[in-house]
């Protein structure tokens, strides 16, 4: 039981290093993609706290959803943010799966690349539309008579640049439409519905964005055309941005191209070769006929229509 323990986990480490050594060599091609995604969601974070100067506290919007969904209360509003954790730890890992699980079929750096980009897109979008129009919270913190619900304006420089972190973050209003957090479920998603394997998790990944659509509702973090948006602007955003980008690398492939040749298929290509030197073949598989040497002149079957009767003139 220890030698296959040891043997395995030898396994594992080799796998390890191999991967590692593949993916600091496709970060250092495209560190600057992935530097710039970064940077943005600093940006995109700068301006959601930028936006909360400008919010104005009023009575909530008439919503369809705020009618259909029972509200949880604020107490239970972490309810939200669990869902969204998991769905965010859970994508997190499966993009690193290829470190450990010899089933792989993408290129850690090289998804998220394309995930960043996605992100981007649609965080630009997000960023147009709530400094477009500013609609009151529906959140607790946003409501008329929070003390959140408006800032004062800012001592220095600083204390926008780092955005009050963390509770600037978590205490945000104004940046309404459309959910920031289904932006990264809905990519998410997205990214695994093409590049997963398993049916059951891609169901299951939808279905958790239907639960979080409606959670994000029913604690009243967004009001419901935030939501609505963000299902059709993040998947229009994904779709046309998809085709744009180079195509993953098929792994398979790749990795047969670096295996050495076994004995029996040095044999049997050494056969083929050694064949189409001696019948004067292409390297075409259609061109493989077999030739026949008729005074000096190798000719194929098809035209080597009775030479006796070529040589006498008929």
């Amino acid at each position: 039981m220890s030698f296959y323990i040891g043997r395995e986990a030898s396994k594992l480490w080799k796998r390890i290093c191999a991967e590692t050594t593949t993916e600091i060599n496709l970060l250092a091609e495209n560190w600057k993609y992935l530097l710039a995604g970064l940077v943005f969601q600093y940006i995109h974070g700068l301006a959601a706290r930028g936006v909360h100067y400008l919010h104005k506290p009023a009575p909530t919007l008439q919503d369809v959803g705020f009618f259909l969904l029972r509200e949880l209360g604020q107490d239970k509003a972490y309810i939200s943010e669990t869902l969204f954790s998991l769905i965010f730890l859970s994508f997190v890992l499966w993009t690193f799966h290829p470190f450990i699980f010899k089933s792989r079929k993408i290129y850690t750096v090289v998804i998220w690349c394309r995930v960043f980009a996605f992100l981007v897109a649609s965080q630009v979008l997000r960023i147009i539309t709530f400094y477009s129009t500013q609609l009151p919270g529906p959140n607790y913190h946003c409501r008329e008579g929070s003390n959140l619900a408006t800032l004062p304006h800012p001592d220095s420089v600083f204390e926008v640049l780092f955005l009050n972190f963390p509770r600037g973050v978590v205490y945000g209003c104004g940046d309404l439409i459309f959910s920031s957090h289904m932006i990264f479920t809905l990519v998410f998603v997205l990214t695994y519905q093409k590049y997963g394997t398993r049916r059951s998790i891609k169901q299951l990944g939808w279905l958790l964005a239907v639960v979080q659509s409606l959670l994000i509702v029913a604690s009243r973090k967004h009001y419901t055309v935030d939501v609505v948006v963000a299902w059709y602007t993040v998947n229009l955003v994904v779709f046309f941005i998809d085709k744009k980008l180079p195509e993953l690398p098929d792994r398979s492939i790749a990795a047969a191209t670096l295996l050495p040749l076994s004995i029996k298929d040095k044999d049997g290509r050494t056969k083929e070769e050694n064949h189409k030197l001696l019948n004067g073949n292409s390297g075409d598989p259609l061109d493989w006929r077999q030739r026949t040497q008729v005074n000096g002149k190798i000719m194929e079957d098809g035209n080597t229509l009775h030479a006796d009767s070529a040589m006498n003139g008929v």
